[in-house]
């Protein structure tokens, strides 16, 4: 998955904005203002923050080196995962499940409107 691709992924959810908080080199994926993906797109190699049932990213990091507790997040929450060195489906599957997370745990009106077409 190439930079671009992953940025596109992204921002093909309901709702999702890229911003830059953190500077220029730092994309902030958000969906309702809640942050759901970070990266740093120009980076080498490339790498995503994203959150994490805090078991399954236990799980995770277990079981795959390119999955490591979140850096610069709350390490029970977010991981950082390194995306060339996962199968692609797995990394698209880990940011849907990080945004499915953050959706999860907005207010009940937010999420229905973000559930209409």
């Amino acid at each position: 998955m190439t930079p671009d691709e992953l940025r596109a992924f992204c921002l093909d959810f309901n709702d999702a904005t890229e911003e830059f908080p953190f500077g220029p080199d730092a994309s902030v994926f958000k969906v309702a203002g809640k942050l759901f993906a970070l990266s740093w797109l120009e980076g080498e190699p490339l790498r995503v923050n994203l959150k994490c049932d805090p078991d399954e990213a236990v799980r995770l990091r277990e079981e795959y080196p390119a999955v490591a507790p979140g850096y610069h997040m709350n390490k029970r929450h977010w991981n950082t995962v390194t995306v060339g060195e996962l199968p692609d489906r797995m990394v698209r599957e880990l940011v849907e499940d990080s945004y499915d997370l953050v959706v999860a745990g907005l207010p009940k009106a937010v999420r229905l409107r973000l559930d209409r077409p």
